[in-house]
């Protein structure tokens, strides 16, 4: 059996405690022990512990003003106790005061007394003593006694107390506060929280020094890699150089070596003929010099004037210089490239995309990360993640394929598969970036092949133009010259306007469009557009007849570009305007001339999902597409005088046909892939955003038709 004492010795004494007390490491020593320890370390204020070297504050009463270590008393306690019933002599009876009735026999683990036998059965036939729980006095009871002993009450010291147990604080002895354990529990429930956060502070700390070593990773390949690019241009412009100085010191040294063997020539000649001339004036006689016939002096002559028509002089500078302005280089170099210590913030790092997906079509995410402080963090090489869940089929999810453009944006790409609501979650290094996650509406692909008849009808006098709110308003321009509004229904909701030249009034209007609670009009005959509240306030308008900047003649379709561009179709100017947001003129469409630019009498616009200008060419029967810069860009279809036209969001242009008594769609392609027909002189068209659905102005019919895709 183990031995009781090896756990209660004091580290001091190497003795079981007495009277042990606590420090405020939680560490206990015996009361002397503290005393002795205390004088000598010469500090009446403060201990250090033996154990830890954590300090404690000494009360003023020494160390006998320290907490009692109650728990480890009553540890101590139990071991003397298991020390008598396991050494094999015999123990004497508590209860009894003279032994006589023999050694103890068991032991009472209520009221910590020995008892012999008869005191054993007083305990057992006593009404209140029979439930003590009582142990042998042999190994098996010294191992029970550990579990079934339990420490005796403690009462308060104080006389206005007495026998009062310790349950509740006592200011007057200072022992307890509030019933026992309970703030020992709280102190151990906040420890356990602040151990939570500071292990999580740990964990962070632990990512963040990763994030040091990776980031340093990515640093040292962009530094190691811009200083090889450097090194290979200086090599390359070194090699450069030597061949250049090779080629001029060539080019130098074949000329001078070409006029060296010229003057060699020369001198060789002249010599020739001077030691010719010398040896026949030493050898030969008059008579045999005159018969010579003066060719000594004529070959030598003929030589010297050779030597006269060419320069002595060297055609070649000798000297080679090169200029390298090593001092600027080397002191750009000096304070080449930077170093930040800051890093991206996921949660400050934001994204930009639509609220709406379609089925089977890519959805991208743009993703600009930054640091804490707001500002666009440069540099790529974060792990990146975008999933989409659906909130219905079974949690079904997309994951997306991640696109590090290595500036510090990324673009993610998903594809859903299912219709419904989904949920959008970004999260870098681990960590959701701003507004994620995030709602998305996913939404089938139309197939515009399946619409023959409409699903809704609303009747209307002689509606020439049709837009749908976000809320599912529909408003609809009549001949009436006013707009009416119906709700989903097509119950009337409100009549805005009404025949006249005053603000807020029309003359035939022929183009509606809302962005956001605001309403656009082309007032046609009033040759002007109208900027109205959704209710029909009055708030500006652009109403000057004639041909010029700023002016219309019979304006028809009007569109609100994403960036507040107001675009107006000029019909009788046979242009296009486009009003910046402060109703500047930001540019002109002239469809007057020839070429595939040329248009006559543009009637609908509309804008596809690249933000290109469609216009329906009432005169010219064709479809004519520009980009928002104003740069033709292609046309298509053979409308029978096209009026209305309208794009959804995968780029199907639907186009009323006036002369053709129908309405087209064609494929972003500009391939016509189905037609409705049977309907009377059709004018406006429009996209419910909220589903797709298709509403056309059926003038001749005295409707608005709305088919459902």
């Amino acid at each position: 059996m183990e031995k009781p004492f090896l756990h209660i010795t004091c580290g001091v004494c190497s003795k079981p405690y007495k009277d042990p007390r606590i420090l405020s490491c939680l560490h206990s020593f015996c009361l002397q022990c503290l005393h002795y320890e205390i004088e000598k370390s010469g500090s009446q204020q403060m201990f250090q512990c033996l154990i830890c070297e954590r300090n404690t504050s000494i009360p003023v009463g020494g160390a006998s003003g320290l907490p009692r270590n109650l728990h480890l008393g009553f540890e101590v306690e139990v071991a003397g106790y298991m020390s008598k019933m396991v050494n094999n002599s015999d123990v004497a009876c508590d209860h009894c005061i003279d032994g006589d009735n023999g050694p103890a026999v068991v032991f009472c683990c209520t009221c910590h007394q020995f008892l012999c036998k008869l005191a054993y059965e007083y305990h057992r036939t006593d009404r209140h003593l029979s439930k003590h729980n009582t142990v042998g006095l042999d190994q098996e009871g010294a191992r029970q006694l550990h579990t079934t002993m339990k420490p005796r009450e403690h009462y308060c010291s104080q006389p206005i107390h007495e026998d009062n147990k310790l349950n509740f604080y006592c200011e007057t002895c200072s022992l307890l506060q509030r019933p026992i354990k309970w703030k020992s529990q709280e102190a151990l429930e906040d420890a356990k929280r602040v151990v939570t956060k500071l292990t999580g502070a740990m964990d962070e700390n632990n990512r963040m020094i990763e994030q040091v070593d990776i980031s340093k990773q990515i640093a040292f390949v962009a530094i190691t890699k811009a200083f090889k690019i450097f090194q290979q241009t200086l090599e390359e412009r070194k090699k450069t150089l030597l061949s250049e100085l090779e080629a001029i010191s060539l080019s130098k040294t074949t000329a001078l070596t070409l006029q060296k063997e010229q003057f060699e020539k020369m001198v060789g000649d002249i010599g020739h003929y001077t030691d010719m001339a010398s040896q026949i004036l030493q050898t030969h006689t008059d008579h045999e010099i005159v018969a010579l016939g003066g060719l000594i002096p004529t070959e030598l002559q003929a030589t010297l004037e050779r030597v006269q028509t060419i320069s002595l002089t060297t055609n070649q500078h000798s000297n080679i210089t090169v200029s390298v302005q090593t001092d600027d280089i080397v002191q750009q170099l000096s304070t080449l490239g930077n170093l930040f210590e800051f890093y991206f913030s996921p949660s400050s790092s934001t994204w930009m995309s639509t609220s709406v997906a379609k089925v089977g079509t890519r959805y991208n995410v743009k993703i600009q990360s930054k640091t804490s402080e707001g500002a666009e963090y440069p540099h790529g090489g974060v792990e990146v993640k975008g999933v989409m869940r659906s909130t219905t089929h079974n949690g079904a999810v997309v994951h997306g394929e991640v696109e590090d453009h290595r500036d510090g944006t990324y673009t993610i790409t998903l594809t859903p598969q299912t219709a419904g609501p989904h949920q959008l979650l970004i999260t870098m290094d681990g960590q959701h970036v701003q507004n994620s996650p995030n709602d998305l509406d996913v939404r089938p692909k139309h197939d515009y092949h399946t619409l023959f008849n409409a699903h809704q009808v609303i009747n209307c006098n002689r509606p020439s133009c049709v837009a749908i709110h976000d809320n599912g308003d529909i408003y609809v321009g009549s001949d009436d010259h006013c707009i009416y509004v119906f709700n989903q229904t097509g119950q009337l909701k409100n009549t805005i306007g009404s025949k006249g030249s005053g603000y807020g009034q029309f003359f035939n209007l022929s183009g509606i469009s809302i962005k956001g609670d605001e309403l656009y009009v082309a007032d046609t005959y009033n040759h002007r557009v109208q900027k109205l509240t959704l209710s029909g306030k009055f708030l500006h308008k652009f109403d000057q007849k004639g041909s010029g900047q700023r002016q219309f003649n019979t304006p028809w379709g009007v569109i609100i570009d994403s960036n507040n561009k107001l675009i107006v179709s000029d019909c009788n100017n046979h242009r296009i305007q486009i009003f910046n947001e402060d109703g500047g003129l930001f540019l002109t469409i002239d469809g007057k001339g020839l070429g595939n630019h040329s248009f006559e009498y543009p009637w609908g616009l509309a804008l596809d999902p690249q933000g290109n200008i469609h216009v329906a060419a009432h005169g010219s029967n064709t479809i004519k597409v520009f980009t928002r810069e104003g740069v033709y860009v292609r046309m298509y279809g053979d409308p029978n005088h096209p009026i209305g036209i309208a794009i959804d969001d995968e780029g199907y242009s639907l186009v009323s046909e006036g002369g053709g008594n129908c309405f087209s769609i064609y494929d972003p392609e500009g391939n016509k892939i189905h037609t409705v027909g049977n309907l009377e002189n059709p004018y406006g068209t429009a996209l419910d955003p909220s589903d797709g659905s298709v509403f056309i102005a059926n003038y001749g019919a005295n409707t608005v038709l709305k088919y459902c895709v």
